[in-house]
């Protein structure tokens, strides 16, 4: 029997788990926990332990061991003492699973969210690419232009408003 949690489909009898799972926030962007970032992408019972299936942002992602840490002391508090953490890279996390509560707590703190990612194979090109058009989080003006490729983390970049005048940072689309 399948049920929905925070618009997925999750196998019955594991909606708490996904409830207790949503409260944990994602170590370098607090505000968004790792369910709203998409990461969390499986959690079935499989005789009596709880599996786990997470997919971090990239492969090197340096948060990875405090998730699963989080992951696992969260459900040890919980009761559920057989966890099986497993890591899966394909398919690659992509910015489109980032829930719409997600991309909703980026722009309250300020941060534009992902444009949605092209479909399919994306070209490899060495040539400067036009920035994104973004739109501002605390105006909404689309009159903004790129600062630097880098924000606080790999993942995010900065830009500026020219209508409010205010730096944000841009979660880019992968």
């Amino acid at each position: 029997m399948v049920s929905r949690v925070h618009g997925l489909e999750v196998q019955s009898g594991t909606e708490r788990v996904w409830e207790w799972l949503a409260g944990i926030p994602d170590p370098e962007m607090p505000y968004v926990s790792i369910v709203d970032l998409g990461i969390v992408r499986d959690v079935r019972w499989e005789d009596d332990a709880l599996r786990v299936v997470v997919t971090p942002t990239y492969s090197g992602c340096p948060a990875k061991a405090q998730i699963d840490s989080n992951i696992r002391q969260t459900l040890q508090d919980r009761g559920v003492e057989a966890v099986r953490l497993e890591t899966r890279l394909h398919p690659a996390w992509s910015t489109d699973w980032l829930s719409e509560s997600g991309r909703s707590k980026l722009r309250a703190a300020g941060i534009a969210p992902p444009l949605p990612a092209e479909p399919g194979w994306q070209r490899l090109s060495f040539v400067a690419a036009a920035a994104p058009r973004v739109s501002c989080p605390r105006c909404g003006s689309d009159a903004t232009r790129p600062q630097g490729e880098f924000g606080g983390t790999a993942c995010k970049s900065l830009y500026q408003c020219d209508a409010c005048r205010n730096p944000f940072e841009h979660f880019k689309s992968l």
